[in-house]
């Protein structure tokens, strides 16, 4: 009997000390679970759950808040005449109209001092001033911006600055966690939280403008003043410039939207490079699948985008596509709405090729397509200086009578300033004088437009220093 009483003790004791080992192995914190759901229709889902890998912010939000400004716009506003009709009649001198000041937020991109933000922020405005986050204020000058986009760029004197570096905003997942940057309401510095809501979101437009929306939306608080700010993901990665809310009373409500890297990086790169954007279109119009499309149009199912036009001649007319067709992907990535298509397609420049696969009559064709520009592309600079070409971040211009004697030169283009850029890239320095591109030879800024216009791949230019020096650079386009 004693000898059962030890029996039953030691497979007790044995029992409880397999059953305290496997509860603390499922409670030990340094280990994930796996949970399994299994509903009706037999399928399952498993996700893992480990608390070591639950998002940190604070190495993304101390490190990115140095590399957001603050932005502050005026505008002026103009006087009306005074006349002697307004003496007689008793009309004093009008007042100067009072400025009008806005504000927003803006990211620095590199060390030199670009600084991204949005166009609405700035449009208009006659001056602007930039303020970091440590409150050193600079004067800023507008390099380019673009209306379609909603976004613009802005360059500060000022060297060795904090910047944020681009992320791949396709990589983005839904449900992953996002911070936004700003200065809403002038609270300097202000960093939000929430999670990626949707992708390739567009808004209803309440005016007729030509616009590429392909939003990230997210849950985290945007109001007035965050506007041109950044959204990062929690590794720091700059993956968007917010830009709009939705909201019935002008306040957060839940829902903000941002433009991604992967349009706001294209844009960038044309406005230092050209100083406009080098917008490429295909030539169709488009319409998002649903089942009643399906149906109607005896597609089978929902997959793709369906082309509902194609413009003559246009480049996707050149290429075979039709009317009736449907998109199915561009260079190997899937399209399910048109906003995702007008992204993929603003990516690229005039003349680059690209792959689209289709589906006509229920068979699958692959398509080449060789985008074209909607017009000429290259921007004159406006802004009091006549003459002048911005052109792969430097600033060129006919050469002088002079500079073309002292040097023995038939013709050629000065270069006056080299920017952040192809030119500066290629080690091209201001005062160099280009005579050939090509093998073709330049004798003005509408010669030099019309090679760079003409060639696809490459530049091979050849020029000559205010010493007489000989030199040649090549440049990918």
């Amino acid at each position: 009997m004693k000898k059962n009483f030890y029996l039953y003790l030691f497979i007790t004791v044995l029992i409880s000390g397999i059953t305290s080992y496997a509860v603390f192995s499922l409670t030990d914190k340094s280990k994930s679970s796996s949970y399994v759901y299994e509903g009706e229709s037999s399928l399952f889902h498993k996700a893992n759950y480990v608390p070591d890998e639950f998002p940190d912010f604070t190495f993304a939000a101390e490190n990115a808040v140095k590399a957001v400004v603050h932005v502050k716009v005026v505008k002026k506003g103009t006087t009306q005449p005074y006349s002697i009709f307004d003496f007689f009649f008793g009309y004093g001198p009008q007042q100067q109209p009072r400025e009008q000041v806005g504000a927003g937020s803006g990211v620095i991109i590199n060390p030199e001092g670009y600084i991204v933000t949005n166009n609405h922020v700035i449009d208009g405005a006659d001056e602007i001033e930039v303020t970091l986050e440590n409150n050193n204020v600079f004067k800023a000058k507008l390099v380019g911006a673009d209306p379609v986009t909603d976004i613009a760029l802005l360059k500060i004197d000022a060297k060795n600055l904090p910047y944020l570096k681009f992320g791949d905003s396709d990589s983005l997942r839904l449900g992953e966690w996002v911070l936004a940057i700003g200065n809403p309401y002038n609270l300097r510095s202000t960093i939000t939280a929430g999670i990626v809501s949707a992708k390739a979101r567009s808004m209803p437009s309440m005016s007729s403008e030509f616009k590429i929306e392909s939003f990230i939306q997210t849950d985290a608080a945007v109001n007035s003043g965050n506007s041109g700010g950044a959204l990062i993901t929690t590794r720091g990665e700059l993956v968007g410039i917010n830009t709009a809310i939705a909201s019935r009373t002008g306040d957060f409500a839940g829902y903000s939207f941002a433009v991604p890297t992967t349009i706001v990086k294209k844009v960038v790169d044309d406005l230092m490079d050209f100083g406009v954007v080098q917008r490429a279109m295909m030539g169709i119009s488009m319409q998002d699948i649903d089942s009643k499309l399906a149906n109607e149009k005896n597609l089978g199912n929902n997959d793709g985008v369906y082309i509902a036009d194609v413009v003559k001649d246009s480049p996707a007319d050149k290429a075979g596509v039709k009317p009736g067709d449907v998109l199915l992907s561009i260079n190997g990535i899937k399209v399910t709405s048109s906003p995702a298509v007008q992204e993929l397609v603003n990516r690229y420049r005039p003349k680059d090729k690209i792959s689209v696969e289709i589906v006509r009559d229920g068979k699958q064709k692959d398509l080449s397509i060789v985008l074209e520009g909607r017009t000429d592309q290259i921007a004159m600079i406006s802004d009091g200086q006549e003459g002048l070409l911005r052109l792969y971040g430097a600033e060129v211009r006919d050469a002088s009578k002079d500079e073309i004697e002292n040097l023995g030169i038939n013709g050629g283009v000065r270069v006056i300033k080299v920017s952040a850029g192809k030119f500066m890239e290629a080690g091209i320095k201001e005062g160099f004088t280009i005579t050939h591109i090509n093998q073709v030879p330049v004798s003005s800024i509408e010669e030099l437009q019309s090679v760079i216009n003409r060639s696809r791949r490459s530049l091979l230019i050849e020029g000559v220093y205010p010493d007489g020096k000989v030199m040649y650079y090549g440049m990918g386009l």
